[in-house]
C-alpha cells in the first residue's frame, strides 16, 4: 500500500544528505509507490524525493542546529497533521542543537517536547544481526551521566518503559505475546544483594506489577547473559536499564544495520543507529545501510498502524 514517508536530513555538515539520498534511491527501487519528503538546508536535493528546504545555513554551528531543528519541526508537523506516515531522522549533532538553544539531550526528547509529551522509549531494532537472530534494546534510561542513573531508575519506570515496550510489540511487531526481559543493574543481578539492593528494592516491585497486568516480563537477568539470550531467541526483547549497556551489546552485534525507533509518539518514527560522521563527510565512504533498514521499518511500522486502527484494535 502507498506510504508517505519524511525525512530529515540531519545536521548539514554531517553524512545525513549521502546516507539519505542513497538509501531512498534503494528504498524506491524495492517499494515504488512510496513517496518521500526530504526537509534540509536551502540548495539541495534528494532525488527521488520531494525537496522540502527549511532554510539557508550559514556555516555556522549555531545555523546547522537551526536546520536541523526546523527540518524535524516540520516533518513532526506532517505527521502530527496526518499527511505522512512517519518521520525518519538523519543524525544531527548535539552540540549545535544547544548552540541554536534547544537544551535536550537529543532528537527523541526533542521529538517528545514537540509532540506534545507523553512517555516514549528509545528501542535499538536490528532484524538481523551479525549473529544472526534478530535483537531489541529498549533503554529505560537514556542520554544521562552515569552516576545519575540508579536514582533514576525507579519501579515507575521500569514499569512504564515495559508496558511501552509490550504494546508496540504487539502492535508495530505484531508479536502476539511478547517475551521480555529486564537486564538487571547490578553485576551478577546484585548476587542477591552482594554487590547492591536495585533488584530486590526496584526490580522486584516492578516485575510483579508487570505480572499482574499480564505482561510476560524475566527478570532481572544480569547483562552478561541477557543480550546473548535474546541473541537465541529466548525473549523478544531487552530491558536495559541505561545507555551504554544495552548500546554496546547492540552496536557489537548490529552495527550498520540496526535502527534507532520512538515508542509512544503518535506518529512512527526511525533513524539510522549511527551518527553524524563530519569525517566522512564527502569521500564516499557514508555506509547507507541503516538509513535504508530505518526507511524500510518506518515502513513496514506505518503499515501495521494502519492495519491496526482499521481492526479497530
Amino acid at each position: 500500500m502507498a506510504r508517505t514517508l519524511a525525512i530529515t536530513l540531519g545536521d548539514p555538515q554531517g553524512i545525513g544528505l549521502e546516507v539519505s539520498i542513497a538509501a531512498t534511491a534503494r528504498l524506491l527501487a524495492e517499494a515504488p509507490d512510496t513517496t518521500v519528503l526530504a526537509f534540509g538546508a536551502d540548495g539541495l536535493s534528494v532525488p527521488g524525493a520531494t525537496y522540502m528546504p527549511v532554510g539557508a545555513w550559514d556555516g555556522s554551528r549555531r545555523g546547522a542546529g537551526q536546520i536541523s531543528i526546523e527540518a524535524i519541526r516540520r516533518a513532526v508537523a506532517l505527521a502530527l497533521g496526518g499527511h505522512v506516515d512517519a518521520v525518519i531522522t538523519a543524525p544531527v549533532h548535539k552540540p549545535a542543537l544547544h548552540a541554536a538553544g534547544w537544551n535536550v539531550p537529543g532528537q527523541t526528547e526533542l521529538l517528545e517536547r514537540l509532540a506534545g509529551g507523553g512517555p516514549v522509549g528509545m528501542l535499538m531494532d536490528a532484524e538481523q544481526t551479525r549473529c544472526g537472530g534478530a535483537l531489541r534494546v529498549l533503554l529505560a534510561t537514556t542520554h544521562l551521566p552515569l552516576r545519575d542513573v540508579p536514582a533514576r531508575l525507579t519501579p515507575e519506570l521500569l514499569i512504564e518503559q515495559t508496558e511501552l515496550l509490550y504494546g508496540s510489540l504487539r502492535e508495530g511487531w505484531q508479536i502476539e505475546s511478547p517475551r521480555i526481559a529486564l537486564c538487571a543493574l547490578n553485576p551478577h543481578a546484585s548476587d542477591e544483594g552482594l554487590f547492591g539492593d536495585e533488584e530486590a528494592r526496584v526490580y522486584g516491585p516492578a516485575l510483579d506489577a508487570l505480572g499482574a497486568r499480564g505482561i510476560t516480563a524475566t527478570g532481572p537477568v544480569p547483562a552478561d547473559t541477557v543480550f546473548r539470550r535474546a541473541l537465541d531467541e529466548s525473549f523478544d526483547a531487552v530491558v536495559a536499564p541505561y545507555h551504554d549497556v544495552g548500546m554496546a551489546a547492540f552496536k557489537t552485534a548490529a552495527f550498520g544495520g540496526g535502527v534507532n525507533v520512538t515508542l509512544g509518539l503518535p506518529f512512527v518514527r526511525t533513524s539510522p543507529d549511527h551518527g553524524t560522521a563530519f569525517d566522512l563527510v564527502g569521500r564516499g565512504k557514508a555506509d547507507p545501510a541503516s538509513m535504508l533498514e530505518a526507511l524500510k521499518l518506518a515502513r513496514r511500522l506505518a503499515e501495521a498502524r494502519f492495519d491496526t486502527a482499521a481492526r479497530g484494535v
